[in-house]
């Protein structure tokens, strides 16, 4: 027979489970939030930085390059320097993992992950999706527009883009940009620019551009290709006109070669003028449309 003090004991064990059952869902709960708060904590910041000694004055943000012949300095990244490009400066308490060795004059640059980086309008307003290079401008980006070297990827459009500042292009003249930050997906990578889809083949394009000195549009690629094969045909004519009028007039009269010999020059001087006037007209059309 059970004792009373027994089933009494047992009772009050089953209440106990059941009353931290109750507790499990809660807790589970609180441990999924938790879980939450900490992956969105870690993607606002940067994962892991580095500092690097620099004698630049670098303000957040910044695209920064190592300093030739260095391994732990930094120089304001721009397109002179754009092959040794690292990463982004960044405030010291933005990354979860910070490397330092305790000297003056440090700046933290992050190499990976979501940073601000201050951009400009350069080559054109910034999307969604664009790959950042350095620019002429010293720490700031622009959009890549050719085969170079980037530092990330955009994640939205630039904010705060109210900032004017003016820079020396070039051809040595003065240009306006709007400077703003755009937060990026620091990935130091090289930025291979995918061919435009075109009718022209890429030899005859590879042609166009190098007589242009840049980049030639496929309209007037199109109109030079016609003039040539205008001035061609043109040509081709007249020299087989000439050749057969010489061959009959020799046949027919034989001292009739001297006056041949100076129809042959005139002839030779014209198809020489309209191959001339043919190219002038084809490089204009290549550089000046």
């Amino acid at each position: 027979m059970v004792e009373p003090c027994t089933i009494k004991a047992s009772h009050n064990r089953h209440v106990s489970t059941r009353r931290h059952l109750r507790y499990i869902p809660l807790l589970l709960a609180v441990m999924v939030i938790y879980s939450l708060f900490l992956s969105i904590y870690a993607s606002a910041k940067t994962s892991i930085s580095q500092s690097y000694a620099t004698t630049d004055k670098l303000s957040l943000g910044s695209i920064v390059s190592l300093k030739n012949n260095t391994t732990d300095q930094v120089v304001a990244a721009s397109t002179y320097n754009i092959d040794s490009i690292l990463g982004v400066v960044i405030n010291n308490g933005s990354s979860i993992l910070s490397l330092t060795n305790g000297q003056e004059d440090q700046v933290q640059v992050a190499t990976s992950e979501l940073a601000s980086v201050l951009v400009s309008n350069i080559n054109g307003d910034i999307v969604q999706g664009d790959q950042i290079t350095a620019s002429p401008i010293k720490g700031v980006g622009m959009r890549a527009t050719n085969n170079t070297k980037v530092i990330g990827v955009a994640q939205d459009i630039p904010t705060n883009s109210n900032k004017q500042q003016f820079y020396t292009d070039s051809d040595g003249k003065k240009q306006s940009v709007v400077l703003g930050e755009v937060p990026i997906l620091v990935n130091v990578s090289f930025f291979f620019k995918e061919p435009e889809k075109t009718l022209i083949p890429s030899a005859l394009q590879n042609i166009a551009n190098a007589l242009a000195g840049k980049q030639v549009s496929t309209l007037p690629i199109v109109i030079s290709a016609a003039i040539f094969i205008i001035t061609i045909i043109v040509v081709v004519s007249i020299v087989f006109a000439m050749v057969r009028s010489s061959i009959i007039s020799v046949g027919r009269n034989p001292m009739s070669q001297s006056a041949i010999y100076r129809d042959l020059i005139q002839l030779s001087a014209l198809v020489l003028a309209i191959l001339s006037v043919g190219m002038i007209a084809i490089y204009l059309v290549l550089t000046k449309m």
